[in-house]
């Protein structure tokens, strides 16, 4: 029996319908909370449940390299945002804090268009801060001007990320929660630390019933120079993914990455390794709310039927 291939349009509209369905699906269970805007959502009891138990999981992984353990809020100074070229690369996904600056008579005019329906939003100015689009952005300006030991330096990273990029995809949250591990020192450090999380994640996941896939990517760079870019990070195999399906098996959902900086932050922020040369970085990030999102995907809505083996790695009781 033959049956015919689906026309690209019709898998396009099936893969979104699949999105929107696990979603809808996910607010049904009281997994998610509707915040009225695509791509933030709150999160419920049992969602929040899994997140702290895989949390705990790799914060148990991560202590036995004796990290420092660091955590920021999910914003951090405009002044440091400015040192990295993020504005260049993706200016599409940034995130910036403004507020009201004014007197009193701007501040009746700026009612006056709230009151209006008009746009109120121009009458404010830019904060000192921006939203932090990647944990481990905040770490660097606190190692600026330094010289690192000669074993480098390895931090331990949570907190909330923020990218621009409202989607129906319950996976493509505007903002989320990252749990990261870096490696400051020399390349042959951060290399090395890149390759034993390549493997530890996978570990971790399919300790967990996730079978993932470990695939070489590239970072979502902006405009016609972001294909150039795109290209060079393959080329140099600075970024690998940890991906699964979730709502596509076309389009798998990347729930982890491991990413080699070279001397990025090195350089921006004026860190040395301890033979003087520039300090190299590299992190893994494990993304809590997709590997959450695949973990319901995968072993079903309810927790209590969930397998037993992965509800004690996961220590659920």
């Amino acid at each position: 029996m033959c049956i015919a291939p689906v026309p690209h349009d019709d898998l396009a509209l099936e893969t979104a319908d699949a999105y929107e369905t696990y979603r809808d699906e996910l607010l049904a269970a009281g997994l998610l909370v509707s915040m009225g805007v695509p791509g933030v959502y709150g999160r419920g009891r049992d969602f929040e449940r899994v997140i702290e138990h895989f949390d705990a999981l790799v914060s148990r992984e991560g202590a036995k390299l004796s990290p420092e353990v660091m955590r920021f809020p999910p914003v951090f100074a405009r002044a440091n945002y400015e040192k990295i070229d993020h504005i260049h690369n993706f200016p599409d996904l940034m995130g910036s804090v403004h507020t009201f600056t004014g007197n009193e008579r701007e501040h009746r005019e700026m009612l006056g268009k709230f009151d209006r329906k008009d746009d109120w939003s121009r009458d404010l100015a830019a904060s000192q801060v921006m939203m932090t689009p990647a944990i481990c952005y905040p770490l660097y300006p606190t190692a600026s001007g330094s010289t690192l030991p000669a074993e480098g330096r390895r931090v331990d990273l949570q907190g909330y990320a923020f990218r621009h990029e409202p989607s129906k995809d319950p996976a493509r949250m505007q903002i989320f929660r990252m749990h990261e591990f870096v490696r400051l020192g020399t390349p042959e450090q951060a290399l090395e630390h890149r390759q034993f999380w390549l493997d530890k994640g996978q570990e971790i996941f399919e300790s967990v019933g996730l079978a993932t896939e470990r695939v070489l990517a590239n970072d979502p760079f902006f405009g016609r120079g972001g294909k150039v870019q795109k290209v060079m990070q393959r080329e140099q195999n600075l970024k690998y993914e940890f991906v699964i399906p979730v709502c596509s098996k076309e389009k798998p959902t990347a729930i982890g990455s491991c990413n080699y900086h070279l001397d990025h932050f090195g350089v921006a922020f004026d860190i040395h390794a301890s033979d003087g040369s520039v300090a190299h970085s590299a992190c893994v990030g494990f993304g809590l709310e997709r590997i959450a999102l695949a973990l319901f995907k995968t072993h079903g809505l309810q927790l209590a039927a969930w397998p037993g083996e992965v509800r004690d790695v996961l220590r659920l009781g």
